[in-house]
C-alpha cells in the first residue's frame, strides 16, 4: 500500500509542472502555426517580450520631450494565453509628465501618428473618461492601449506581444 502511495504521488509531482514556479526551457524552442492563424514560427517569448517593449519604447518617444520628467518600462511582464495553444507576452510602461501637461492631445498624436503608418486604432473613453486609444498591428495578439495613467500627470502604455508557442516545459504562470 505504502509504495502504491509512493508511485501515486511521484505521478503526481510529474504533473505538477515545475517546482517553485521556475522556467525550464529546452534547447531549441519549438513552435506550430494554427491553421487559419499567421503565427512568426520562430518567435520566442523572449523575442516577443523585446520586440513588445521596443514598441512601447516607440510609443513612449513621440510624446514630447519637454514633457517627459521619466519613463518607467516593467522589466517584467506575464503571459496571457491567445487561444489553446498560443500566449502573449504582456507589459506596461509608464511615462510621468510635467504637471498640468495636456494629455489628450498628446495621446491624439500618438493616434494620427499610428492611423497615418495604416495601423488599426480605435479611440474611447475609459471609465474616468479619458481618452484611450488602441493600437493593433495586423500580428494576431498584439496590442498597444495609450492613454492617461492613474495620477494625472501619467500617460500609461499597456501592451500585449504578437501571439507564440511555448516550447514544451515551460510553465506559462509567473513572471516573464
Amino acid at each position: 500500500m505504502a509504495s502504491l502511495l509512493l508511485v501515486g504521488a511521484m505521478v503526481l509531482a510529474g504533473c505538477s509542472g515545475s517546482p517553485g514556479g521556475t522556467h525550464i526551457e529546452p534547447p531549441v524552442p519549438t513552435a506550430t502555426k494554427t491553421p487559419g492563424e499567421p503565427m512568426k514560427a520562430d518567435l520566442t517569448w523572449q523575442e516577443a517580450k523585446a520586440q513588445t517593449q521596443a514598441m512601447e519604447l516607440e510609443i513612449a518617444a513621440l510624446i514630447p520631450k519637454d514633457a517627459v520628467i521619466s519613463i518607467d518600462q516593467k522589466k517584467k511582464g506575464m503571459l496571457l494565453s491567445c487561444n489553446s495553444t498560443h500566449h502573449k507576452w504582456k507589459g506596461s510602461t509608464t511615462i510621468t509628465v510635467v504637471e498640468g501637461t495636456n494629455i489628450e492631445p498628446i495621446v491624439k498624436d500618438i493616434e494620427a501618428h499610428y492611423r497615418g503608418q495604416g495601423l488599426k486604432v480605435s479611440a474611447n473613453m475609459d471609465v474616468d473618461k479619458k481618452l484611450l486609444i488602441q493600437i493593433d498591428p495586423p500580428a494576431p495578439g498584439e496590442n498597444y492601449l495609450v492613454g492617461g495613467g492613474v495620477k494625472p500627470n501619467e500617460i500609461w502604455i499597456d501592451s500585449g506581444s504578437p501571439c507564440f508557442t511555448l516550447p514544451e516545459g515551460i510553465y506559462p504562470g509567473g513572471d516573464f
